[in-house]
């Protein structure tokens, strides 16, 4: 009886911790649902009608889901051309397509089109059918994998929803410029950038000045209803910043911007401005370091 007791004990010791470690598996593994009441929302509504996030990983761009609408890509697959049709829908949680947009800066639809290793950026401007679907074209000259942004307003509610865009043909990686002040913008364009101590969380102020054959510029003409437009990625998940510069447009002087970077680490940076009609791009990297002692 005694060895029937111990083989007992011994089935009951196994018995138990198989359950828990199967109750600490079904904390991590992805098959498992978790309760609604565990779900924590991606943001936070102020009552200044503003968004703010919960984490530093709720950036926007990193989903292709948010706030009960959908991006959906007519093709995933995109052939090499220097004029390459796309389309895209938002959808709502019936999957009924959305129709009906917000003006944001000029535009009821902003298309941000990067590959992944940051070349290649282009701020397209898609035009909505009939059926409210959005189409465009996509300069895919550089092969690689690349990241769709759909930067919208609908119903009062700004969202950036995110897609994968793939180019086949032979990808060399570009590597990541090291942070410098100044950065070309062709045709004998220049631009600087001032800023700060850049840190995570922490607003920070950036200043550009726009020079041409080495003589700063007094104005530019503005674009979007701005005098710039500044998009900024984060390394690694390109959590995307979307902002507009200080002032009313056509001021004299730097064209000043507001940034907060959620977290320590590299970004890059995409100035976007106007003189003589034409749209350029200036791009930079910076770096944020730590929130200091006492921030966190």
């Amino acid at each position: 009886m005694a060895a029937a007791a111990r083989v007992a004990s011994f089935a009951l010791l196994v018995a138990l911790a198989f359950g828990a470690a199967a109750l600490a598996g079904s904390e991590v593994d992805p098959g498992v649902e978790a309760s609604p009441h565990d779900e924590k929302p991606a943001h936070v509504q102020e009552e200044d009608g503003m968004q703010t996030h919960e984490t530093a990983t709720d950036v926007p761009g990193l989903a292709v889901a948010e706030g009960g609408l959908r991006l959906i890509l007519d093709l995933t697959t995109v052939e090499p051309s220097a004029s390459a049709p796309i389309g895209f829908r938002v959808v709502d949680g019936d999957g009924t397509t959305v129709e009906d947009f917000d003006i944001e800066h000029e535009r009821r639809m902003h298309l941000i089109v990067v590959r992944r290793d940051f070349s290649g950026f282009q701020h397209l401007h898609p035009v909505q059918q009939a059926d409210g679907s959005w189409r465009a074209r996509l300069d895919s000259r550089l092969p690689g994998a690349y990241r769709a942004f759909a930067d919208f307003a609908s119903g009062g509610a700004s969202l950036t929803l995110g897609g994968d865009l793939f180019v086949p043909g032979a990808f060399e990686p570009v590597p990541l410029e090291k942070p410098a002040p100044v950065a070309d913008a062709g045709d004998g364009y220049e631009v600087s950038v001032e800023s700060g101590e850049l840190r995570a969380g922490e607003s920070a102020a950036l200043r550009f000045r726009v020079s041409r054959g080495g003589r700063e510029l007094p104005g530019v003409e503005p674009y979007l209803g701005a005098d710039g437009h500044l998009v900024a990625l984060r390394e690694g998940d390109l959590g995307y910043l979307h902002t507009h510069p200080e002032g009313e447009p056509g001021g004299s002087g730097p064209i000043r911007f507001r940034v907060t970077y959620p977290s320590e680490g590299r970004y890059r940076i995409f100035l976007q401005f106007k003189h003589d009609g034409e749209v350029r791009t200036a791009a930079f990297t910076q770096s944020a370091g730590p929130q200091q002692d006492g921030e966190r």
